[in-house]
């Protein structure tokens, strides 16, 4: 069997590569995107990872048996899945919150968040799902906490279901409910913070924590005719209070 696995997240690729290696009947193949080259420049050059443009060379995957899509910054085209069964290592819990940055929105909407995978079809994080683990949310949480607890989740599903899923022995369900879908300009939205919108407290801080993922600065707002960014740090007591 001659399967690609197309990724752009280090941790992710890290984590999934020694679990293909207990696939002796399977020949595995990694990729990344262009734009990650820099990210995976070791093992670029060592030629354990190659970049690809699925836009100019999807074509080179046809004669795959499988393929996964495990963090990829790119969109499967049409034609490659509906020739090659393809799986979407997804961290977020379909069909709520699909698209970009699911932690994000979840922490905003209290919409179940959590690892998915699913068959692959034209539209993004979309299609029918073989299995799926939710994580809990504490209201303390940062958009880091919780993304960091959706990789370890992610694994731990990716790691149970693996021989089943290069197997096809599984039974793919299409999501009750079309859900709800969050695109780039969406979380571009939410960084700009409004100092004049009137709220509660509880809603700034949620914002905030969700916009909260170092080091990346994701909240701003325009203040004495300047740029500023903002990042909110939350820690937890051992007390406990109502409310």
């Amino acid at each position: 069997m001659k399967i690609f696995v197309l990724t752009d997240n280090k941790f992710i690729h890290d984590s999934f590569r020694p679990l293909f290696r207990t696939v002796s009947a399977a020949k595995v193949e990694f990729f990344c995107s262009p734009s990650s080259e820099p990210l995976f420049r070791d093992e670029v050059v060592g030629r354990t990872v190659t970049p690809v443009s699925l836009k100019r060379d999807a074509t080179r995957f046809l004669d795959y048996d499988l393929g996964f899509s495990c963090h990829s910054k790119q969109l499967f085209p049409a034609a490659l899945v509906q020739a090659v069964r393809c799986l979407n290592i997804h961290p977020g819990f379909n069909p709520f919150n699909r698209g970009w940055y699911p932690q994000v929105f979840s922490i905003l909407n209290q919409l179940p968040v959590g690892a998915t995978i699913h068959e692959m079809d034209e539209q993004i994080d979309h299609g029918p799902i073989i299995c799926q683990s939710e994580v809990q949310v504490h209201p303390w949480d940062t958009s880091r906490d919780v993304y960091l607890r959706l990789l370890q989740e992610e694994v731990a599903l990716f790691r149970a279901w693996l021989p089943r899923l290069i197997a096809g022995d599984y039974n793919a369900v299409p999501p009750a409910i079309e859900g709800n879908y969050n695109g780039k300009d969406d979380f571009a939205a939410l960084c700009e913070l409004d100092p004049d919108r009137v709220g509660t407290f509880r809603e700034f801080v949620d914002q905030l924590r969700a916009l909260s993922h170092p080091p990346f600065s994701n909240a701003w707002m325009t203040l004495g005719g300047r740029k500023v960014h903002l990042r909110l740090e939350l820690e937890p007591s051992d007390d406990v209070h109502d409310g």
